[in-house]
């Protein structure tokens, strides 16, 4: 097990760059509410899998995850620490309305959908594609400065490509047979100085997230806790959390607990069989690793994980960065609204663009 080195910020850029440049997969990312930069390279650019879970390194799966989740290799580590200055982004003066009566047509369908009974909530989500020039390097950095609470990371593998993103949401921490998951669902704007006003349709999502949760890690896991549901800020908007803890049964493993929360209802839907098949069949574009999972697997100790839920992310490729957003559909979702909130959830991520663009 490779002890980790430890680099000056400005040197990690550097290897990075290197690493980029010389088409050596990698990882870097920050978790939330953390200084601490994280670095996982693989000596060779090997496609490896992370087949059984047990295996050391960052795992990056997509969201129709069947045994192709990515891994890249713990090779060597490097750790840095990263203070963020005060310099923030400026909002996006100008969202595009480009897709609009399709996402419209799309969610009204979802609606149907549910109220014909063969679903309680599906997530339906869109895809922004804009012309892009700069250094994924320069995202990253600007996504640690802006996004202190979010887990930043920055992704890269030749033969899978670039990604990197700010997530709100934890899939599920392991370590010393315990898990730690979250129930994150519902969006509401951030307004200065006002706290969210949740309607019944937001209250009513989060329950219903969290009965799910609570239900698939009921075969799996004892003592389960679920602590009261919280207003959570994430950059410019504010979800619905709970925060639910748990003893793993002696003989599940980590792929196990996985397999029971992923894909979570705040990416798929009720029942995400269902869901599942509704968004492939409709959503008119394939989502690769939008809505998948990422993060560490038996790093610092074994039998232990600390994973996300690919939310607020881009891919980037060649002159061009595709921003993905969604947002989650019951039967009393206003088709007006759920494009107005995957427009805020958009800037997460366009701000920054615009900032390292300019």
């Amino acid at each position: 097990m490779p002890y980790p080195e430890n680099r000056d910020f400005q040197e990690l850029l550097d290897d990075l760059a290197f690493a980029l440049a010389n088409k050596q997969p990698f990882a870097v990312y920050r978790k939330p509410n953390e200084t601490r930069v994280k670095a996982v390279f693989q000596d060779n650019n090997a496609f490896n899998l992370a087949l059984d879970f047990d295996e050391r390194g960052f795992v990056f799966a997509p969201f129709d995850w069947q045994d192709n989740a990515v891994l890249i290799q713990a090779d060597k580590v490097v750790t840095s620490s990263f203070e963020a200055a005060s310099r923030l982004v400026r909002e996006v003066d100008e969202l595009s309305e480009t897709g609009k009566q399709p996402f419209l047509e799309l969610v009204q369908k979802g609606v149907t959908q549910i109220k014909q009974g063969d679903l309680k909530k599906v997530v339906l989500s869109r895809k922004i594609d804009l012309e892009f020039h700069q250094s994924p390097l320069e995202v990253f950095h600007r996504l640690l400065e802006n996004y202190a609470k979010a887990f930043c990371y920055l992704f890269h593998h030749p033969k899978v490509g670039i990604w990197c993103g700010a997530t709100p949401e934890t899939l599920v921490h392991i370590a010393k047979g315990e898990l730690k998951t979250m129930s994150l669902a519902a969006t509401l704007p951030y307004l200065e100085g006002a706290q969210p006003q949740w309607g019944s349709k937001e209250i009513e999502e989060q329950e219903m997230v969290s009965g799910y949760i609570l239900e698939q890690l009921s075969e799996i896991a004892n003592g389960l806790e679920m602590k009261a549901v919280k207003s959570s800020k994430a950059g410019n908007l504010w979800h619905l959390k709970s925060e639910i803890s748990g003893k793993l049964q002696s003989s599940t493993s980590i792929k196990d607990v996985v397999k029971a929360l992923h894909p979570t209802p705040a990416v798929c839907g009720i029942p995400a069989k269902e869901a599942k098949e509704f968004i492939q069949r409709h959503e008119g574009y394939p989502r690769t690793f939008y809505t998948g999972f990422l993060g560490e697997l038996n790093l610092e100790e074994t039998f232990s994980a600390s994973l996300f839920v690919n939310l607020r992310c881009m891919e980037i490729e060649a002159g061009k960065a595709s921003v993905f957003v969604g947002g989650g559909i019951t039967s009393a979702s206003d088709t007006e609204k759920e494009w107005t909130e995957t427009q805020n959830k958009s800037k997460t991520l366009l701000n920054i663009l615009q900032f390292v663009s300019h």
